[in-house]
């Protein structure tokens, strides 16, 4: 008797599961295509022949009125990582299993709060807290934070439900209370990954921040819905070339801190 990889029960659940995945992707494939109209997607490639050639060579000059909104940008990112960070910390200590004074109450309130925070885009946070706060920076700087509390809450609640165990009963068997125990055996575990976690998102929020201006959240997006708006193709393209050193910049300084801090 030969040996098979599958039984012919499991080859035909796989080879059902493959059309079945095909039929799916055809069905939301025409379902998001309905309203397509080709011929706009034909013209593509010359209308953005068109635009590039507009928008080359960028205007440098423009460059002088780019520097207030690139240090607001940065101001963005790096206050709203700190204000959310704050909020995150102790949703993070609630939400581990091993930390939570209540796992009932308190434990799926920090969870929900940490989900309904990932489940939301910076953006579409920009968008509701300029209705509610006005166009400004405050509300760039609070929708970061409310998208970076989920993001660093996750991770780092994670980072305490694996803290080692052997340490957390060392502390415990000299007597030491629960506030003790979370200072000398929980912190000192997690202490790297937050401070990792925290710079890794703050690279994150310099990107996020960048385009939150399209909704009236200032810095750098501000500008370019201005320039967007007079069709200013080479102004479009400075800004974009301001945004793409920035990420650069910004993800050569967290990736120097990280490798310092882990």
């Amino acid at each position: 008797m030969n040996w098979q990889h599958r039984t012919p029960r499991a080859r035909l659940a796989l080879w059902g599961f493959w059309f079945a995945t095909v039929a799916l992707f055809v069905w939301c494939w025409g379902l998001m295509t309905e309203r397509t109209m080709w011929v706009f997607v034909q013209d593509a490639p010359r209308a953005a022949a068109d635009i590039g050639s507009r928008a080359w060579p960028p205007r440098w000059s423009y460059m002088e009125q780019l520097w207030q909104p690139l240090w607001d940008t940065l101001n963005i990112a790096t206050l709203g990582t700190l204000l959310g960070v704050v909020m995150a910390v102790p949703l993070a200590f609630l939400a581990a299993s091993n930390t939570t004074p209540s796992r009932l109450v308190l434990r799926p309130a920090a969870l929900l709060l940490i989900v309904a925070s990932r489940s939301i885009n910076s953006l579409i946070w920009a968008l509701l807290l300029v209705s509610i706060l006005g166009p400004g920076l405050l509300a760039g700087i609070i929708a970061i934070a409310f998208r970076s509390v989920g993001f660093v809450g996750k991770l780092l609640y994670e980072a305490i439900e694996e803290t080692d165990v052997r340490q957390i009963e060392a502390v415990t068997a000299t007597g030491a209370g629960p506030a003790q125990v979370l200072h000398y055996a929980i912190v000192p575990q997690v202490l790297p990954t937050f401070l990792g976690i925290s710079v890794f998102r703050w690279d994150i929020n310099i990107r996020e921040s960048a385009i939150l201006g399209l909704v009236g959240a200032g810095g750098l997006g501000m500008q370019l819905q201005a320039s967007l708006n007079v069709l200013a193709w080479p102004q479009v393209l400075m800004i974009c070339i301001v945004i793409l050193g920035t990420v650069i910049a910004s993800e050569w300084v967290s990736g120097k801190v990280r490798r310092a801090l882990i």
